[in-house]
């Protein structure tokens, strides 16, 4: 089975519990099968995902925003 592995930019995220509630927010969608975070403190964090097919970039902007942060155009 062949896993698909995007990244994303996330603006906002400042410690240890943004990137739980992130990776807790990304991790519930369907497909999604492993979600990593590279913290960037007071910058753009690089959240990486790696799914079973590609994940709607809509889908992943909800979840973020429901983590409480903001997707950004690109990573």
């Amino acid at each position: 089975m062949n896993s698909t592995t995007t990244a994303y930019g996330v603006d906002g995220m400042t410690c240890g519990h943004c990137v739980a509630s992130v990776t807790e927010e990304i991790a519930a969608l369907e497909g999604a099968e492993n979600v990593t975070v590279e913290l960037v403190k007071g910058g753009t964090s690089q959240v990486t995902v790696t799914s079973a097919a590609p994940l709607d970039r809509a889908l992943v902007a909800a979840a973020v925003e429901e983590a409480g942060y903001q997707l950004v155009s690109a990573a």
